[in-house]
């Protein structure tokens, strides 16, 4: 009895030990399997975040490749208007100095200033300072609707016979802010862009009011000829301007001499 009793205890625990081996191995494979499963998922993301890496890259490449153009295009057109600049500074500070329109001219055109509130004239100079406001809405080249009376009478004084041989340059100016509308930057990429364009709109203006082509000329300098610093909104409406020179009959201005056109 007591033997049998033996051997039966060492059936059960023998089958108990075999038990519990089972459901370790069981527990072993779903440990093995969990771990595949989550090692699988973690490779499909390194995957997917290895290919989307590779096309946030491709975009930066080619994003700056567009980037090195703009550059490129903004230095041609920095390099561009240097020479204008290099080839109408001489004479703008020339013209600076003293003005060549006769006294009755010059009576003129301050009686013509005088009713502007935004346009100022320089009796020592002979030059005209439009205040951006006066011409133009913000970021437009357009000129306004109603600016054409003040332009009606400046085309009136210099086609007076004593002021018919003179010549004009106008010339356009910026603030020291970036272009930053995307409406505006369509058609005016940057400041030398917007300058230039101003000045030409009232040339044509200008043009169509009655005065000749040939006796204008035109230059924009952007942001680098600042009648006062940038340092508030008030200087940066004063700085966003167009002027116009008067010159002598006689000036030469980019080794052109306008008597020779003339004869």
């Amino acid at each position: 009895m007591r033997i049998s009793s033996v051997v039966l205890l060492a059936f059960a625990t023998s089958s108990l030990l075999g038990c519990m081996d089972n459901w370790q191995t069981r527990q072993s494979q779903l440990r093995t399997q969990q771990i595949y499963r989550q090692s699988k998922s973690l490779a499909q993301e390194r995957n997917r975040l290895a290919t989307q890496s590779a096309q946030l890259d491709s975009s930066r490449q080619a994003l700056q490749q567009q980037l090195d153009v703009a550059n490129r295009r903004v230095a041609n057109l920095q390099s561009a208007n240097n020479q204008i600049e290099q080839r109408f500074a001489g004479y703008l500070d020339q013209a600076g100095k003293a003005n060549p329109l006769p006294a009755n001219s010059t009576r003129r055109f301050e009686d013509w200033a005088r009713r502007y509130p935004s346009l100022d004239f320089n009796p020592q100079t002979g030059v005209s300072n439009f205040h951006s406001d006066l011409l133009f809405n913000s970021g437009s080249d357009a000129i306004k609707s109603g600016a054409d009376q003040v332009l009606k009478e400046f085309v009136a004084i210099m086609n007076d016979p004593e002021a018919k041989n003179f010549n004009i340059l106008v010339v356009g100016h910026t603030d020291d802010k970036p272009v930053a509308k995307a409406g505006t930057r369509s058609k005016h990429p940057t400041n030398w862009h917007l300058s230039t364009n101003r000045a030409n709109s009232v040339v044509v203006q200008l043009s169509k009011l009655g005065l000749k082509d040939s006796r204008m000329g035109v230059a924009g300098y952007s942001k680098y000829q600042p009648v006062v610093p940038n340092k508030s909104d008030i200087d940066r409406r004063k700085n966003r301007r167009v002027e116009i020179f008067v010159l002598a009959p006689d000036a030469v201005v980019a080794q052109w001499d306008p008597g020779s056109h003339r004869r």
